[in-house]
């Protein structure tokens, strides 16, 4: 080397800038130390935290997670960033959770969920989970944040409590027993089925009830007791034996467990009660009661052996004997000094044939908790047999679980014995009912020997001949349903079984079934057979054709109703028209009084239609079906009224050849109508007053005193009250008289109702005469409404048919000279008829006689023409003092 050759720089500024550099490098280095410690500090802070925590990117990769979530999930860190940490959701979590995620990623939005994480050991637990966005200054998401926490104990408490109330709700509605909720008050809140079993009612029936409701009323005050002491803090619950009421009527025993359940925040206390159905129970204890009873006096009188024996609760039934009388020592030939044999030696005393049939009679009855009865024989040491008769009855406890039976046991050989020589007995009346059927079955009369339950033993040779069928199948049990016409079936068995439980005597008619597919009438008559005791071992049933006399009797029936029904259409002529309030009065009255047997008392003016109100009240009355008479007590002489009521024996007066039913008689079951009652004798009012105190009563010229069943209706015109200060009607046969008055008004009362009865009697006289009349004048029924019509109905009716015979063309009119106006009657009657009414009265049936020339009776006489019974007429001439001898052309 022979040559060093270079520059030189200044470089003043560069070492200037470098010594800046390195300034600021390690001012950098500084503070980046001082965020890495604090860097440091805080992932310590944030790894104390008691949460997992974890932060991601605004895109939702997780870049940071605490200490506490590692070592929870057992990760590394590069498994846990970005999505990786999916894997430790559970699978059936995972989906929602990730799609939740998402959503608030993209929304910006803060998410909360819970879902189960798995653990490191692989085990999952339940986190509540929480993402927040950080956002800056700006409002720019920059960042998130997460936390979670363990809920796993939350979770498991609400599951437990799920649990419990499935389990409670379970119990609830399975329950062997009754549960019922109510309010402090007794108000039913909830009932399961069987507790709505017991008490008959459905759940939404119960939830209008309270306890009381359902409780028998000797408990309500004892129950409602024990109810407040509970309320108070006085007991914690207490348990009482009551019986319920059911919705039928019926009650049933319970045992009821009651207690207070504490309330919540959310349910307010509430009170329950446990209902058991111990009817059985109860009844099982009366029984025993009773059983008991009987059987100290039993063993008094009959040396009847008594015995008890404990049961064990185990699985096979067991049992052994506690306790043996005197008796059953003496009946087993036993020591009484020793114990009780145990099963096992007491099965060694049984007949070996009879051994294996006891026991499980026995277990039966504990199972079943039922008494039983069983007979078997035991062998004595002194190799003698005994037939012994036991009963025995289960003790059941509280939980319905059989501890004990108690019995009896009667050494019934001499029974036995006696038993043996009554079937040697019965063996021979075997034989010689043998040959009592070839006897009876020579016999061309119907004969059939039945057992005590009615059923069929034998039928002899006419009987099968006539039904086609053998003795087989006449001793069939549906022998009655093959041979009784269907329509008598019913009867005949119900009949049939009434009288063959009273064991009396009896005889039935019923149709049976031939071979030639014909029903036939039959009288059969029943007779028992008894033995030395008293019960009836056979019924003997003969019988005998009456399908001729049957028949004959429903030929005379439906004459008989054919001629009621033609008499009633004869009376029955009249219909009650009209709709005026004072007519509807009369028929509230009718539709009142006809159901009943009360007398009726019917009053109104001549003419106003009194027999037919007591016609439609016989025909609304349970008598409608028996027979309506009709007697007009003013029509018949003094003389014969006595006898016309009551009737008369042969030779009780002159002219009396032969004896003679009255009206009473003729009336018996029925109704009999008493018309003008007023007019009666006073000793025909003695007479009917004892009918209507009694009801009974003698025949003019007899002695013997005859029932009657009658309902009477009477009717009057007269004022009786006048009549009875006038001493010519009884007061007493008045007031039995007067129990239900009625009173009919007169038409110049109901003038509403005319226009409708002459529209009635014009279409009836229209038709009658072959007439087509389809108009009524309007000046008319004005002139009809005008008018006082001093004969009521009778009046108008007369007067329309005159009208109708007169009319010529089809509008019907009435002549207004036949309507002369005459002055009103005063209101009321002030005697018989007022003195303007009888001569008006007595006016109109002097028109009527000078029509008819004199002649009352007859097609053209005067009763035709006024409508009214020609006794009624008579009467009314004698009463008016009417000479109808000078109209006599």
């Amino acid at each position: 080397m022979v040559e060093f050759v270079g520059t030189s720089m200044d470089v003043t500024e560069q070492w200037k800038a470098r010594a800046e550099l390195e300034k600021a490098f390690e001012e950098i280095k500084q503070r980046t130390e001082a965020a890495r410690r604090s860097e440091r500090e805080l992932r310590d802070v944030v790894n104390t935290v008691p949460a997992h925590v974890w932060s991601t990117s605004p895109d939702g990769q997780v870049d940071f997670v605490n200490d506490r979530w590692l070592k929870f999930t057992g990760l590394g860190l590069d498994e846990a960033f970005g999505w990786k940490w999916e894997a430790v959701l559970h699978p059936d979590d995972r989906a929602s959770v990730v799609a939740d995620w998402h959503t608030a990623v993209k929304n910006g939005q803060a998410m909360e969920s819970e879902a189960r994480v798995r653990r490191a050991d692989g085990e999952y637990c339940w986190w509540f989970i929480r993402n927040v966005p950080l956002r800056n200054e700006t409002g720019k998401l920059v960042r998130w944040y997460g936390t979670a926490i363990d809920i796993e104990d939350r979770k498991r408490a609400e599951q437990a409590l799920r649990k419990s109330e499935e389990r409670w709700r379970s119990v609830f509605e399975n329950s062997a027993i009754g549960v019922a909720l109510t309010d402090l008050n007794g108000r039913f809140l909830a009932t399961n089925h069987v507790y709505q079993t017991i008490v008959g009612y459905t759940e939404e029936e119960l939830r209008a009830l309270y306890f009381l409701d359902v409780t028998h009323e000797d408990y309500r005050e004892a129950n409602w007791a024990l109810i407040t002491e509970l309320l108070e803090g006085k007991r914690g619950q207490f348990q009482i034996e009551k019986k319920y009421l059911r919705k039928d009527g019926s009650s049933i025993w319970v045992r009821n467990s009651v207690s207070l359940v504490p309330g919540t925040e959310r349910v307010p206390r509430f009170i329950m009660a446990l209902a058991e159905d111990i009817t059985q129970r109860k009844r099982a204890e009366e029984a025993l009661r009773r059983s008991e009873g009987y059987l100290a006096e039993a063993q008094k009188l009959t040396h009847t052996g008594s015995w008890a024996a404990q049961v064990a609760q185990t699985e096979n039934v067991y049992w052994s004997n506690v306790y043996w009388s005197k008796e059953m020592y003496r009946i087993f030939g036993l020591d009484p000094d020793s114990t009780p044999p145990s099963s096992m030696a007491f099965a060694r005393l049984l007949h070996p044939e009879d051994a294996p049939y006891h026991t499980p009679v026995v277990e039966q009855a504990i199972r079943d908790r039922t008494d039983f009865e069983n007979d078997y024989r035991v062998l004595l040491p002194n190799g003698a047999t005994k037939y012994i008769h036991v009963v025995g009855h289960p003790v059941v406890n509280a939980s319905g679980d059989v501890v004990e039976l108690v019995g009896t046991a009667m050494d019934v050989t001499e029974q036995h014995e006696a038993r043996a020589a009554l079937q040697t007995a019965f063996e021979q009346i075997k034989a010689d009912e043998t040959e009592l059927r070839r006897m009876t079955d020579a016999i061309a009369s119907y004969i059939c020997v039945l057992r005590p339950d009615g059923t069929a033993l034998y039928a002899n040779q006419t009987v099968l001949d006539y039904l086609g069928l053998t003795l087989e199948d006449v001793q069939r049990e549906d022998l009655s349903a093959r041979i009784f016409h269907p329509e008598d079936l019913e009867r005949l068995l119900e009949e049939r079984h009434e009288a063959l439980a009273r064991g009396k005597p009896f005889e039935i008619e019923q149709r049976e079934l031939g071979k030639d597919g014909k029903y036939r009438w039959f009288l059969v008559r029943y007779n028992p057979l008894r033995d030395d005791q008293g019960h009836i071992i056979r019924w003997y049933a003969t019988g005998t054709d009456i399908d001729d006399r049957k028949r004959a009797e429903e030929r005379m029936r439906n004459e008989n109703l054919a001629l009621r029904e033609q008499i009633d259409q004869a009376f029955m002529f009249e219909e009650i028209v009209g709709a005026s309030p004072a007519l509807q009065t009369v028929l509230s009255s009718i539709v009142k009084v006809a159901p009943t047997d009360s007398t009726v008392l019917i009053t109104g003016e001549t003419g106003t239609g009194k027999e037919l109100i007591a016609r439609a009240i016989h025909k609304h009355s349970h008598r409608s079906g028996q027979a309506f008479i009709s007697v007009n007590c003013a029509s018949i002489p003094t003389s014969l009224i006595a006898s016309e009521l009551f009737g008369h024996e042969k030779g009780a007066f002159t002219g009396a050849v032969q004896r003679r039913q009255g009206r009473f008689e003729l009336a018996h079951s029925g109704t009999i109508f008493l018309d003008e009652v007023g007019e009666l004798p006073a000793e025909t009012q003695i007479a009917l007053l004892r009918v209507l105190q009694e009801r009974q009563f003698e025949r003019v010229g007899g002695n013997r005193v005859l029932p009657t069943d009658v309902r009477i209706i009477a009717a009057t015109n007269r004022d009786l009250t006048a009549a009875i200060a006038a001493g010519t009607f009884r007061a007493d046969l008045f007031y039995r008289l007067n129990v239900f008055p009625i009173e009919v008004p007169p038409l110049r009362k109901r003038k509403e109702d005319i226009p409708m009865l002459v529209e009635y009697f014009v279409k009836r006289y229209a038709e009658k005469a072959g007439k087509h009349i389809c108009k009524i004048d309007n000046n008319t029924l004005e002139l009809c409404q005008s008018y006082a019509w001093p004969g009521n109905i009778r009046e108008l009716q007369n007067i329309v048919e005159r009208s109708v015979i007169l009319c010529g063309g089809d509008t019907f009119w009435i002549e207004e000279a036949w309507l002369a106006p005459v002055q009103p009657p005063r209101q009321g009657l002030a005697g018989p008829l007022p003195d303007t009414l009888q001569n008006q009265e007595k006016e109109i049936i002097e028109a009527a006689l000078a029509e008819s020339k004199g002649k009352v009776a007859g097609p053209e006489g005067a009763a035709v023409k006024l409508g009214i019974p020609r006794s009624t007429l008579d009467s009314k001439i004698k009463q008016l003092n009417i000479r109808k001898h000078k109209f006599i052309a």
